[in-house]
């Protein structure tokens, strides 16, 4: 009986890793897409967010079905009632790739007016926390979770650093207005993204320990 979970918990542990590993290659191509004016790409990032939602409800299904047919002690069911926790917020990264491909498609034929450099960093920093995020929970390993927590601070820094640069781009030129302001909303994605990953960390966290900070201990 323990060998046929401990299968389905490491067939749910590869699926998980399959969603982040599709999610952030969405979100790199969807930045790139913007950068080089691809709408074709950014308009295939926005279909492939189908196929991430049809992972989450793979995802959903196998939790549901360890629970409800398994009856896991405590500290399995943490951990399987954290990943249906973690998916609903790898959903929603998902979207905000699409969202930022939505915008590419409305930007095509704009004149870049900022260089990328911080917003490069940005998508590298949120998608590094959320395959951290992922791979400490398959791990357990909790202070790897704690450390993707940390780097939300990084996330926060780079999203002022492109506040900074849009602003003065707009003072340069007020023409720059409109465009700035979907830049920004790009900026605001990412950050979103970063705390995404924050969420999950804790709910990997409470994995481990069965300790969230908006729960008491289970």
């Amino acid at each position: 009986m323990r060998s046929r979970y401990d299968e389905q918990l490491s067939k749910l542990n590869e699926d998980l890793i399959e969603m982040g590993a599709m999610i952030e290659d969405a979100i790199n191509k969807a930045l790139k897409a913007l950068e080089e004016q691809d709408v074709d790409a950014a308009k295939q990032v926005m279909e492939n967010d189908s196929v991430i939602d049809e992972q989450e409800r793979e995802i959903e299904s196998q939790c549901l079905k360890l629970i409800l047919i398994e009856q896991p002690v405590a500290s399995d069911l943490r951990q399987v009632s954290a990943a249906l926790k973690m998916i609903t917020d790898m959903e929603r990264v998902g979207d905000h790739a699409a969202d930022i491909s939505e915008l590419c498609v409305y930007l095509k034929g704009s004149e870049p007016i900022t260089n990328w450099t911080h917003m490069r960093d940005m998508a590298a920093t949120a998608t590094g926390m959320l395959t951290g995020a992922i791979d400490a929970y398959v791990k357990r390993d909790q202070t790897l979770a704690e450390s993707v927590i940390t780097r939300d601070d990084v996330v926060d820094d780079l999203f002022d650093e492109v506040k900074r640069d849009l602003l003065r781009l707009i003072r340069e030129d007020a023409s720059n207005g409109e465009q700035a302001i979907d830049l920004l909303q790009i900026a605001k994605y990412l950050e979103r993204i970063g705390d995404h990953a924050v969420n999950i960390a804790e709910w990997v966290i409470f994995s481990i320990t069965g300790m969230h900070k908006d729960t008491q201990v289970l």
